[in-house]
């Protein structure tokens, strides 16, 4: 029925079906072209999202691996990672709708377009077809009317002559012949024309009634199967969309994850681990009391007089003295740097009450040569370089930075071994079969490896040396000046003690007081203190201890009172006493 509606109602209506059919393709190629542009764009998208994750990815060997020690810029590294990880599920979409959709119709559009040929074809065939069934029925009706026509123009002369008198005999009989020819011919024209009648009537319902109905029956089933393909590429579309939301969702919920992994109390020891110095805060600056009259004469303040001036009058006048030295130190030193072998030689160091005093011409000497030990903060975050020993670091930073140089270093060692051994498997394998090479060609190169791994080696053991001095090795007088931002520079340092007079510089170390003992130790190794701050103990001897271990791995013990200096904690035990008060622990 459906089919009949179909036909009945569009039977005149052939070219415009077919005009409707070509819409149809060109309404599918659209679709198609709408398609590729979205896969396109989603290319484009996930290349920008991979260029994105690729520009913030921290830079191989380079400051920047070492901020995504932070749970803050680890959860940022995850989040770029999980953009890629999203890029590529973009990229999944472009490849599934270039394959199910564009793909797909692309070649179902070419199947189409033959198949909308052939059918029109079909139906131009037999509309050709009826038609010259049609041309040759007028061409036999024509010919039938012509030679009735002719046949009754015959007779009628045939008749004529045969009523005149004066006609011949002859002429009356050939008139009759050639009206009964006419009359033959006229009856073979009907006898065709019945025949191409009923031939065409034959034609023309088949026409009607079986051809063009199957025509038309296959190109609404065409166009049908046309409709529901894009009405199926259209449900693939979102489908695809569809599949890859889960895997999106989980990318987005690892950013999330991320995101709560962030711990700020975590990042703060970060901070405080990365740039923590080892230094002790400054102590009280003592009161200093300029209401007494100042009655000092030339030779009282004089080089020779001043170390015997037992007198507490002020070492700097008042301005310069809290502009120069706003964090001076008096009631406890830091740790001296072991330089040389006499703990005595540290200016700022402790003194005994009955140690006594180098001259002061020997400290202008000492603060002429002394070489500057940590440089301003400010300048490391400009890229400055630094000596070789990281002296120009704080004690803690120079420890990691020491213990770093030695793990690259010995990762260096064990290339070159890894090396070496597979040179020495190669040589074995040449000196078994002389065929494969010769084995005297890798004994230069095992040469170089070996002097490559004892360079190697020493630069360890140069570094080991190093590190186990780094704890205590901070700049001489390092508390003799700090500038107000809290940096240290031990130039500036230098240049604003020259500038004091020698009398309060020399009053300085008579300001010093000893330590008070809050322990005993006992020494569990014989310990040679070569170093300046360092003192020698014997195994099993027992002495006092007046500073804890701050975290550098040397304790400060005195043996009298004239004798006293650090030695490295693994080397004592430690007894304290529990009511002293003993030295705090700053970082």
């Amino acid at each position: 029925m459906r089919l009949n509606y179909f036909f009945y109602s569009l039977q005149d209506q052939f070219d415009n079906l077919e005009k409707h059919t070509q819409w149809g393709i060109d309404v599918l190629e659209k679709y198609i072209k709408f398609v590729k542009e979205r896969t396109e764009i989603e290319l484009s998208y996930a290349k920008q999202l991979r260029n994105l994750s690729k520009k913030y990815q921290p830079k191989k060997n380079s400051k920047e691996e070492e901020e995504y020690r932070y749970t803050s810029t680890r959860a940022f590294l995850a989040t770029l990672n999980e953009m890629n990880d999203y890029a590529g599920q973009h990229e999944v979409i472009s490849e599934n709708m270039t394959s199910l959709i564009t793909g797909e119709l692309t070649r179902y559009v070419q199947e189409l377009k033959q198949e909308r040929k052939s059918h029109f074809h079909d139906g131009r065939k037999a509309q050709q077809h009826i038609e010259t069934c049609w041309k040759q029925l007028e061409a036999s009706k024509r010919r039938f009317e012509r030679d009735c026509k002719e046949a009754d123009r015959a007779q009628q002369y045939f008749e004529k002559m045969d009523a005149d008198i004066n006609v011949t005999k002859a002429d009356v009989e050939k008139a009759r012949q050639q009206a009964q020819l006419r009359h033959q011919m006229a009856e073979d024209s009907k006898a065709e024309y019945s025949s191409t009648l009923q031939k065409f009537n034959s034609e023309q319902h088949d026409h009607y009634y079986t051809h063009i109905p199957n025509i038309f029956q296959k190109i609404q089933e065409m166009e049908e199967r046309r409709i529901v393909r894009i009405g199926e590429s259209m449900k693939t579309f979102a489908e695809v969309d569809r599949q890859v939301i889960p895997i999106i969702g989980k990318c987005l919920d690892e950013i999330t994850k991320a995101a709560e992994s962030i711990d700020h109390k975590n990042d703060s020891q970060l901070v405080i681990e990365a740039f923590k110095s080892g230094f002790e805060p400054p102590g009280d600056i003592d009161f200093e009391d300029f209401t007494q009259p100042m009655k000092r004469t030339v030779s009282e303040s004089s080089l020779s007089n001043s170390r015997g001036d037992g007198k507490s009058e002020p070492k700097f006048g008042g301005k310069s003295k809290g502009k120069l030295w706003p964090f001076i130190k008096k009631n406890k030193p830091p740790p001296p740097p072991p330089a040389s072998a006499s703990p005595s030689a540290v200016p700022n160091g402790p003194q005994s009450p009955k140690q006594q005093k180098e001259p002061l011409s020997h400290r202008f000497n000492e603060f002429m040569t002394s070489k500057p030990k940590i440089h301003c903060f400010r300048s490391l975050k400009r890229g400055v370089t630094g000596p070789e020993d990281f002296s120009n670091l704080p004690p803690e930073q120079r420890r990691k930075k020491l213990q770093q140089k030695v793990d690259e270093l010995n990762k260096d060692i064990q290339k070159e071994m890894d090396q070496r051994d597979a040179l020495t498997k190669m040589k074995d394998v040449y000196i078994k079969n002389p065929q494969m090479g010769d084995a005297a060609s890798v004994d230069h190169r095992l040469a170089e490896l070996g002097q490559n791994i004892e360079k190697l080696r020493l630069e360890v053991q140069k570094f080991e040396v190093w590190e186990e001095t780094s704890q205590y090795k901070v700049a001489q007088h390092m508390l003799s000046s700090n500038s107000p931002d809290g940096s240290y520079t031990e130039e500036q340092s230098q240049e604003t003690e020259m500038k004091v007079p020698a009398t309060d510089f020399d009053d300085e170390f008579d300001d010093e007081e000893p330590l008070p003992t809050i322990g005993t130790c006992k020494a569990l190794y014989t310990f040679e203190g070569q170093n300046e701050g360092t003192i020698s103990v014997a195994e099993g001897e027992m002495l006092y201890v007046i500073e804890e271990d701050k975290g550098d791995g040397w304790t400060r013990i005195r043996r009298n009172e004239d004798e006293e200096g650090y030695v490295p904690t693994s080397y004592v035990e430690v007894y304290l006493d529990k009511n002293a008060k003993g030295a705090m622990t700053y970082i």
